[in-house]
């Protein structure tokens, strides 16, 4: 079985292999086009995923184009689509490439692994690796950058025989020959990055690579949102909800539906939804709105979304437990209550759960047999410009990410801190570089453990939760002391400034590391 994963594997490798080096020549040419024409040089931005599901490669093609005033080729697969920023600047192309071979990925995890999860290294100037595809990549981008006399510079976000593992063991012979590679090509680069101080640390003692650290910032975009752009993504982005809530157990709906009925109000009008009310101009939050949470998945093994489902649970039990409620209470006697100003303790949960991914149908129809009063889940995937109103528009993020390696971060946590927003993470070792406890978040170990935190941290929501705005100042205060520009500045540039001034920059993106990301050129050349 092993032998014929790894000939899909090889099979896959060569498929990739033939297309970057393809592209690597196109690139060539019109890069002397370029030179010929006295312009600046170009930059070569290779995704073996999709490039819309792929961030932080989307922010470090807009930094090149931008602060390095660089011609960007972003050559990656077809799918979703890439925010309007990347689409609309004129110095930024894509080029899609063509997939020779049909995914196998329910043939064999591993040789999906080498597009979903190799983004764990991402190659700057001239090539790019990323973990599983980063054998073959690795070489495909060693040949471009000696083709274009340019240089080789690698971000390393993740190891790819770490993800490899997951699915076929640590103990895998294929899983040690991977590393050999990984790490013997690795070393071809003529600069290294990567994004924890714990990385850095592993490849300077056992990698024998010397790497900068440069930390992920979010983009511009990620913000807070206004009470108006709450109100506009409410108004559009949830307005499914209502279908649902049909099969749905939670109270939350019931109580809301209850009170258009009452009012009068018809459930399409725009000037009501479950967190904002407009009377006029004026945009008001509902006192009795639910808190909303958002977690972002890739619905993956690595990611253990059972945890989150155990601690709904548990809240769920603990809050009926605190307001003496019972489960048979009608919504009658619940919605006079709400009508009479009663205050609730513990507010209700909405749960938002974005993203793609194999496991997403089967927890789906996991939460529907938990028959929640109090917590209601919904999932959405949501386009690359509402995505950060989302986030910016939540009470908290909750992050279930789990490293491979144990030595990388979850860039969804950065973009939530980015829109304002603390986090409740799962701990793993290198997380506190990211993660300030009891400063901008909370971290846990178990469901019993987030439980404990979501009673904390909304006990008196909306006016009086203090911990939970104690968090979210922290947030507000550490963001705006540091950017992706200057963290750049800081440690990226000095490397990037030795690179050539033409040359080609690869990189390998995975759906699954969202981390990924190119912080050699990230400011000046990403």
């Amino acid at each position: 079985f092993l032998l014929i994963i790894s000939a899909f594997a090889y099979l896959y490798k060569f498929t990739v292999l033939c297309n970057t080096f393809h592209v690597a020549m196109e690139l060539d040419e019109l890069g002397q086009t370029e030179a010929q024409k006295g312009r600046r040089g170009r930059v070569a931005v290779v995704v073996l995923g999709d490039f819309g599901r792929s961030p932080r490669m989307q922010y470090h093609a807009l930094s090149l184009a931008r602060q390095a005033c660089l011609e960007v080729d972003i050559v990656a697969y077809g799918g979703s689509d890439p925010h309007s920023a990347v689409l609309e600047h004129q110095s930024i192309r894509i080029h899609k490439m063509v997939r020779i071979v049909a995914r196998y990925d329910t043939v064999a995890d591993s040789a999906s692994k080498f597009t979903e999860d190799a983004s764990s290294i991402d190659a700057f100037a001239q090539a790019n690796d990323s973990n599983p595809p980063s054998v073959p990549t690795l070489v495909a981008v060693k040949w471009a950058s000696w083709l274009r006399h340019s240089k080789f510079i690698v971000d390393w976000h993740n190891f790819g025989y770490t993800l490899l593992a997951l699915s076929l063991g640590r103990r895998s012979r294929f899983v040690a020959l991977y590393r050999w590679f990984e790490k013997h090509y690795g070393k071809m680069a003529d600069g290294s990055l990567c994004v924890t101080r714990a990385m850095q640390h592993e490849l300077a003692q056992n990698w024998g690579i010397k790497a900068a650290v440069l930390y992920d910032q979010p983009p511009e975009f990620f913000r807070q949102a206004s009470l108006e752009e709450k109100h506009k993504i409410f108004r559009f982005s949830f307005k499914s909800f209502m279908v649902e809530a049909e099969r749905d157990s939670s109270l939350i709906w019931v109580i809301y539906l209850h009170f258009l009925g009452t009012t009068g109000t018809n459930s399409r009008d725009a000037s009501i939804t479950l967190f904002t009310t407009q009377v006029g101009t004026d945009i008001t939050l509902n006192q009795n709105r639910p808190a909303l949470i958002v977690s972002s998945t890739s619905w993956t093994p690595d990611e253990d979304f059972g945890i989150l489902l155990e601690a709904a649970v548990m809240y769920d039990r603990r809050v009926a437990a605190s307001l003496h409620e019972d489960d048979s209470t009608g919504v009658d006697i619940l919605w006079k209550e709400l009508c009479n100003g009663k205050q609730f303790l513990y507010p209700r949960l909405l749960f938002i759960i974005t993203g793609k991914g194999p496991e997403k149908e089967k927890y789906e129809e996991k939460i529907r047999k938990l028959n929640l009063k109090r917590v209601a889940f919904r999932t959405m995937w949501l386009s690359s410009e509402d995505y950060p109103l989302l986030l910016g528009s939540a009470d908290l993020g909750v992050c279930l990410h789990t490293s491979s390696s144990g030595l990388d971060l979850p860039m969804k946590v950065v973009d939530m801190f980015g829109c304002g927003l603390p986090v409740c993470a799962v701990s793993y070792s290198c997380i506190k570089e990211l993660v300030k406890v009891e400063k901008n978040g909370l971290l846990f170990s178990s469901s019993s453990e987030l439980a404990d935190e979501l009673m904390m941290l909304f006990k008196g929501f909306p006016n009086e939760c203090f911990a939970l705005n104690k968090l979210r100042d922290g947030v507000i205060e550490k963001g705006s002391t540091s950017s992706w520009a200057t963290e750049w500045e800081a440690n990226a540039k000095p490397l990037i400034s030795e690179a050539s001034p033409l040359f080609t920059f690869p990189t390998l993106a995975s759906l699954v590391l969202l981390s990924l990301k190119f912080p050699h050129l990230m400011g000046h050349c990403i």
